[in-house]
């Protein structure tokens, strides 16, 4: 006889695995991807070890969890965003300074950093859409998108997030910093009058809006 998991049973272990991506997703944000292990992701999210290990074999599988969850939320956004106004991976960015740390620019072993690196695949990809759709319908000048989408995430995220990034000093700042990359951006693609024409962010989003 197969034995079928009710739909109780079901939804308790979505909630499980939902709570143990939300306690590694904390600590990466407050402490690294480094931070990101087995026994202190347990204790964060108030379960054994062996619970974990039942739901990611290796630290490797859980950070690979977490870079999914985190792409998929983030590119969701930016999409949402970006219908509305540019510069919404600038903003979300510096709301979220160590977690985009964590998930781009922190020195980490080789498995974490291959299993990292479909994050920086991900917004590529959702750039080079964005910046093809803008070129055929000529509100950008002929370019390779497959060569100009990473180059703006490089840009993007370094300067808002890497280590050489300026330190946040206040709202004002914060503001300005993603209005400086948006319009880094936007003239990097071909829009010469970005500011004249409306096309710069003027708020950043706030921290809270995270999964």
């Amino acid at each position: 006889m197969v034995y079928r998991r009710t739909e109780k049973v079901v939804r308790r272990l979505a909630a499980r695995h939902d709570a143990i991506i939300a306690a590694a997703r904390a600590l990466a944000a407050e402490s690294g991807m480094n931070a990101v292990q087995i026994a202190p992701v347990a204790e964060r999210a108030g379960i054994a070890a062996g619970t974990v290990y039942r739901y990611f074999p290796s630290k490797t599988d859980l950070v690979g969890a977490l870079v999914t969850a985190v792409s998929d939320h983030e590119v969701g956004a930016i999409r949402t965003a970006a219908d509305a106004a540019p510069g919404p991976l600038s903003a979300r960015a510096l709301a979220q300074q160590r977690l985009a740390w964590a998930m781009i620019a922190e020195a980490v072993d080789a498995d974490t950093e291959r299993t990292r690196l479909p994050y920086r695949r991900v917004l590529a990809n959702e750039f080079e859409a964005r910046l093809l759709t803008a070129i055929a319908g000529k509100q950008l000048p002929e370019q390779d998108a497959a060569v100009a989408a990473p180059a703006l995430v490089g840009a993007l995220l370094e300067g808002l997030a890497g280590p050489l990034a300026a330190a946040s000093a206040g709202e004002g700042k914060t503001r300005e910093a993603v209005q400086t990359l948006t319009l880094f951006a936007l003239r990097a693609v071909g829009v010469a009058d970005a500011r004249a024409r409306g096309l710069v962010v003027q708020a950043a989003i706030p921290a809270h809006d995270a999964p």
